[in-house]
Formats: C-alpha cells, sequence, structure tokens
C-alpha cells in the first residue's frame, strides 16, 4: 500500500511539473510575440491603444521599460478595467478616448486568429471596449503565442464567439442566432459567483459554438449585429494589420495583410 502511495505522489508530482512547463512554454510564446511588437511598432510621441488579457501584461511591461530607458512620450488608452489598471501600476501615461479619440496604434491580443488576420476576441469579456479602441487606431496590432495562430476560425478555440448582448434580451438573440446559424449559444457564467458574466459596459455575454465555419464571416458579423439587442460581436474582422505569435523557444513568426 506504501508503494502504491509513494507511485501516485510521484505520477501527481510529475503531473504537475509537466503542466508547469506546459504553461512556462505558453508563456514565453506570449512573451517574445509582445516584445517583438512593442520593440517594431512603438515609437515616441505615440497615442496607444492598450488590450487585455494575459499576452498584454507582457506588452505593457516592455512598453514601461522603453519608455524608462528611451525617455518615450506614450499615453495608453485602456480597453478594459483590467488594462487600466495595468497602465497605472506600471505608472504610464494614461489617457481617454475623449482626450484621445485618434490613436496611432493598438495592440491587443486574440482568442484565435486566421489565415485572414480575421480574429475571435472576448474571452476575457472586453470585446466592445477592445473593438472601439482597435477602430481608433491607425493600425491594430495582434499578439498570441502559437497556439492562437489557426488558419480557419474554430480550430483551436473552442469557446466559440463571444457576443455583447443587453441583459433583457439575451434569450430571444440565443435563440435567433441558433435558429439563424445553427451551432450552440450558451450564456457565460461567471466562475467567482453565482450568476452570469457582466461585462465593463453591464451587460452579458453569450458564447456562440458555431457548428461549420462561416464561409462569409463578415456578412454573419452583420446579421448578428442587426439583432435588437446585440451590442457587439468577438469577430474582428479586416481590422488587424499585424500578428505577431511567440513559440516556447522565443521565436515569433508574423503574418500580415
Amino acid at each position: 500500500m506504501f508503494t502504491s502511495i509513494v507511485r501516485s505522489v510521484r505520477s501527481h508530482a510529475t503531473g504537475h511539473i509537466r503542466q508547469c512547463k506546459t504553461m512556462s512554454a505558453i508563456e514565453a510564446g506570449k512573451k517574445a510575440a509582445a516584445f517583438a511588437a512593442v520593440d517594431e511598432n512603438i515609437k515616441n510621441n505615440q497615442k496607444v491603444g492598450i488590450g487585455s488579457g494575459s499576452t498584454v501584461v507582457y506588452a505593457v511591461q516592455r512598453l514601461a521599460e522603453r519608455i524608462k530607458n528611451e525617455d518615450l512620450n506614450i499615453i495608453c488608452v485602456p480597453t478594459s478595467f483590467q488594462a487600466n489598471q495595468l497602465i497605472q501600476e506600471h505608472r504610464l501615461n494614461l489617457g481617454t478616448l475623449e482626450t484621445c479619440p485618434k490613436l496611432d496604434v493598438a495592440i491587443d491580443g486574440a482568442d484565435e486568429t486566421d489565415k485572414d488576420l480575421t480574429c475571435i476576441k472576448g474571452g476575457g469579456a472586453c470585446l466592445t471596449q477592445e473593438k472601439i479602441v482597435a477602430s481608433c487606431a491607425k493600425d491594430l496590432i495582434i499578439i498570441a503565442d502559437d497556439r492562437k495562430d489557426s488558419q480557419v476560425l474554430g480550430t483551436t478555440y473552442k469557446k466559440g464567439i463571444p457576443i455583447e448582448v443587453i441583459p433583457m434580451a439575451y434569450k430571444p438573440i440565443q435563440m435567433k442566432i441558433q435558429d439563424l446559424f445553427g451551432g450552440e449559444v450558451i450564456l457565460r457564467m461567471a466562475q467567482q459567483k453565482a450568476g452570469p458574466v457582466v461585462t465593463d459596459n453591464g451587460n452579458f455575454v453569450l458564447d456562440w459554438k458555431f457548428s461549420n465555419p462561416c464561409d462569409d464571416w463578415d456578412k454573419c458579423n452583420t446579421t448578428i449585429k442587426l439583432i435588437p439587442g446585440v451590442v457587439e460581436t468577438g469577430l474582428f474582422i479586416k481590422m488587424a494589420k499585424v500578428a505577431y505569435f511567440g513559440t516556447a523557444d522565443g521565436k515569433v513568426s508574423k503574418r500580415s495583410v
């Protein structure tokens, strides 16, 4: 029995080590992509949109280093409460779209990106503000680890396309999308509280798990947005200029349109 327990502990420890190594590799990819994007796209006297999510943390880290070392004058406009906190924690110049309605560049992550740089975003429920900030920038730069690089949407990201909706309308929207396009539309539930996820705008998020990739994402996106009660979708179409994908060994591949 003792031997069995030892084997169980060793097995658990080995699994934990493997998991840590995997996570470390993923983080290395995120960091490599973020650093490359900041180094190649950020210049002095720019107004920069700061996205949300774990990969953007590395972008802000690198941006703070460059601002300090190169004495850069950069104004940062956040896409979410999280991004706002990141900017303030690194003591960067915080701006808003009221004071900076036109941005030079926006740097943001993605849940998945296809061959045309159409992106699924909104895994962190910040899709509406992310899209608004991206639309105000001359260039949208996507940063991610190489798991997010796909030829076709839905290949690696299985959680579906996020859709931000007015709370009172979530049920009819849910049914209409399923009737129009098939698949399954799920109300996203919170992890640390009872009830649904609530966005920074006070809305709900539906996740559309489509059965088959759409032949025309642009048309699909427009159709969904015309449903009363839909605020925004997590489909970012013809918005990204370039995407940086980092690998576990610190290499970065770049794809542009």
